[in-house]
């Protein structure tokens, strides 16, 4: 019975229905109490008209015999009017409130109070009124056997008639003379109304029932059944069931709901379903992310864990989070859960502790609060990454670069660690010292540059990010002394950032004992030139011995010498002396010791330089020259006296392999040349120097370059000069190498890159 009762209290229909029915009772009852009220109204207005006909009736019809003062035709009159129906009395009063006139007799001369009911209207008031409206002069009122009666009195006034009539006169300035009072029995009009209000009553009350029952049917069809099976049909989505079929045949806003809920079905269907895989996807991600996933509460419990972490650490239901994990009996003194709690933040730590199987573990803890709709934390999760790997790869990586920097700071060279944009020294080793005088911690945030020569710093900034290997840089020390060194540049990162290592090998007492084998080359090239040199001076002596015999012998005689003789032997004697001293300079700047000096240089100009030196021990020998020069040679960028050197060494090794075949009788004189020939390709200069010598046996070619090899005899070779001169020739960035001469002979070919701007600046 109470879940009827709430049912029908939570019913729309039900309120629906109540609420309809009491606005179609109230607004009938509304109609019933008007339509009765204005009935009752019109009825009274009826009778109240026909009391008011009456009395005007009465008055005329005794109007006569009051002006012939005819007592009893007055009151038959009264008499026989009031035996009609429903007329219960007529009375006429004077003006005292005597009754001077009754259909009842006994009433007759009876004097009422003048305050009394029917007198009251108009003396109310002093003085009394004249004339009052119709309303007010009606009265109604209750008899003594319970019906209503009706009650008009109507005021009779001094006409003219009555104030000059000689039967009774009433003074003139008097309006009124007495009261006619009609009194009528309104029992049938009291029926009347009953009936009617019975009739209206039964109307509404039809109305309203066969109005509620119409509606209450129209509400079950229309809105009860179709509700009914929304809701019967909405319980089944509910469930589940979101293809559930609404039986709702209507196109009204019933109708529309239905298709509105069905479609809602389908839409949540979709919408579950879609649900559901995600709640599927994630739960498979929760419980395979290569990660420890746990969610704990306020105590630190666990509510909830995935399986890697079950896997791990083996869990019991209900167990706390340090016990589970580090088999504490108490939560840890830094705990990221803890502080997510307090403030509502995501924390982060690193732990350890052992799994399982007793092994050493280490993981990340990353931690996440979890909140109602309230947005209150209700728990917390915590996700921890395993880094074990890591962990003990990050001490092995500790334990390797403890030992490559063990061997940095071995590395028997200087090596810099160079940023890669800046040349700013990153880092060095412990060769550093040594080498350039200053301290790790002194040259650290310095540019690398402030170790080079200024003239020298643009070419090295621009080799340093190209190139990979410098050879023979200058540089200073802590004491700005000079030291020549080879650099090797290798790119590399250094705590994420580009860097430069750059490598040094001091070659400073290299190169000095390389100019030493250079120089005592040039000395040996100069003793081997000496035969040559002493036919090249005795020739301008043997004028001048000349010049000098034929002046004495003049002297001697007395004889006059002619002034043009005279000038043209001094020309002469000048001329050779000039020859002598440039054969002198010459073999004196050849012989002399001087550092590496790259200028731009014209190769032919060297080759003919060369030539000057050397071209009278050929012409003595026979040895002819056959010259082939490019006119439009490019320039290169060398040192004159080195390359010239060079140049000085081919000519003799051709010279020497000449003189070997003619020696050996099988040289042609006519193919006793050297041939000296220039060109220029692309971007280099190619040199040649030939010859129509022995040869280079196949068996030693590949030596012929070797320090201290040589094919002459003993005594005869340093073999210094083929070694230096592929030195020399290196240090330009060039090549050369030697091949076969067609007929016979050898060739030796070298390339030289053009002049470069850069370098010579």
């Amino acid at each position: 019975m109470p879940g009827f009762v709430d049912n029908l209290k939570h019913s729309l229909f039900t309120k629906f229905m109540i609420s309809f029915g009491l606005i179609l009772m109230f607004s009938i009852s509304i109609w019933a109490y008007f339509n009765i009220k204005y009935q009752q109204e019109r009825l009274k207005k009826e009778v109240s008209a026909g009391a008011e006909r009456l009395s005007d009736t009465i008055q005329l019809g005794t109007h006569y015999a009051m002006m012939n003062n005819s007592r009893n035709d007055i009151n038959q009159i009264i008499i026989n009017i009031a035996r009609q129906k429903d007329i219960e009395t007529i009375r006429i009063y004077n003006k005292a409130g005597q009754i001077k006139f009754s259909n009842l007799a006994p009433e007759v001369d009876e004097t009422t109070n003048i305050k009394a009911e029917a007198c009251d209207i108009c003396h109310r008031t002093d003085p009394p009124l004249t004339r009052l409206s119709l309303g007010k002069r009606t009265r109604i009122f209750s008899s003594a056997n319970g019906y209503r009666r009706l009650g008009i009195i109507s005021a009779i006034y001094n006409v003219p008639g009555c104030s000059a009539s000689d039967c009774h006169f009433h003074p003139e300035e008097k309006q009124v003379l007495g009261a006619l009072d009609v009194v009528v029995s309104l029992a049938e009009t009291d029926q009347q109304i009953a009936a009617f209000e019975r009739g209206v009553i039964g109307l509404a009350v039809f109305v309203f029932f066969a109005t509620g029952a119409v509606i209450f049917l129209l509400m079950v069809r229309f809105l009860k059944q179709p509700i009914s099976r929304l809701i019967a049909g909405t319980r089944q989505i509910s469930k589940g069931d979101y293809a559930a079929h609404l039986d709702v045949e209507q196109n009204s806003e019933v109708g529309q709901l239905a298709m509105a809920i069905k479609q809602m079905g389908k839409e949540i269907g979709a919408k579950q379903a879609e649900l559901n895989r995600q709640m599927t996807e994630y739960q498979n991600l929760f419980e395979t992310v290569p990660c420890y996933i746990t969610v704990q509460d306020r105590n630190y419990r666990l509510l909830q864990y995935n399986k890697k972490f079950a896997d791990k650490f083996a869990p019991q239901p209900g167990d706390f989070c340090y016990r589970a994990y580090k088999g504490r009996s108490e939560k840890c003194v830094v705990c990221p859960v803890e502080r997510t709690f307090e403030d509502g933040l995501a924390h982060q730590s690193e732990e350890s502790g052992l799994n399982r199987h007793g092994e050493l573990q280490h993981w990340v803890v990353q931690t996440s609060p979890i909140r109602n709709a309230d947005g209150e934390i209700i728990a917390v999760m915590e996700m921890n990454l395993d880094i074990t790997e890591r962990t003990q790869l990050t001490l092995e990586l500790e334990k390797s670069e403890k030992k490559y920097q063990e061997i940095f700071n071995n590395i028997p060279n200087p090596v810099f660690v160079l940023d890669a944009d800046t040349l700013e020294i990153l880092d060095c080793n412990d060769r550093i010292p040594t080498v350039y005088g200053f301290s790790c911690a002194q040259i650290k945030g310095q540019s690398f540059m402030e170790t080079i020569p200024k003239r020298d710093r643009q070419r090295m900034q621009s080799e340093l990010t190209s190139s990979a290997v410098i050879n023979q840089v200058r540089q200073f020390t802590k004491e700005q002394k000079v030291i020549y060194v080879d650099v090797r540049i290798s790119p590399s990162e250094y705590k994420g950032r580009k860097v430069l290592l750059v490598t040094t090998s001091d070659i400073t007492k290299r190169l000095e004992a390389e100019q030493q084998l250079i120089q005592a080359s040039k000395m040996a090239t100069l003793g081997e030139m000496a035969t040559g040199v002493a036919h090249e001076l005795n020739q301008p002596l043997s004028v001048i011995k000349t010049a000098s015999s034929f002046l004495m012998k003049k002297v001697r005689k007395k004889e006059p010498i002619p002034e043009d003789i005279l000038f043209t032997m001094a020309e002469e004697v000048d001329s050779h002396v000039d020859r002598a001293s440039k054969i002198i300079n010459h073999m004196r700047e050849f012989g002399r010791k001087s550092d590496l000096n790259l200028v731009k240089v014209q190769v032919n100009q060297v080759l003919e330089r060369s030539f000057e030196i050397f071209s009278q021990q050929l012409k003595v020998r026979g040895i002819r020259v056959e010259w082939n020069l490019d006119s439009d040679l490019p320039e290169i960028t060398a040192d004159p006296d080195r390359l010239e050197q060079v140049f000085i060494n081919l000519l003799i090794n051709a010279r020497d392999a000449i003189i070997d075949r003619l020696e050996a009788g099988g040289q042609d004189e006519v193919l006793t040349k050297i041939f000296l020939r220039t060109r220029g390709e692309a971007d280099k200069v190619i040199v040649e120097v030939c010859d129509t010598g022995v040869g280079i046996p196949p068996a030693v070619k590949d030596k012929i370059f070797d320090p201290f090899f040589t094919t002459k005899e003993v005594g005869k070779g340093t073999g210094l000069g083929l070694s230096i001169s592929y030195s020399i020739i290196t240090e330009f960035g060039g090549s050369i190498s030697a091949v076969g001469n067609e007929p016979q002979g050898s060739c030796f070919i070298i390339t030289l890159p053009r002049e470069d701007e850069t370098a010579v600046e």
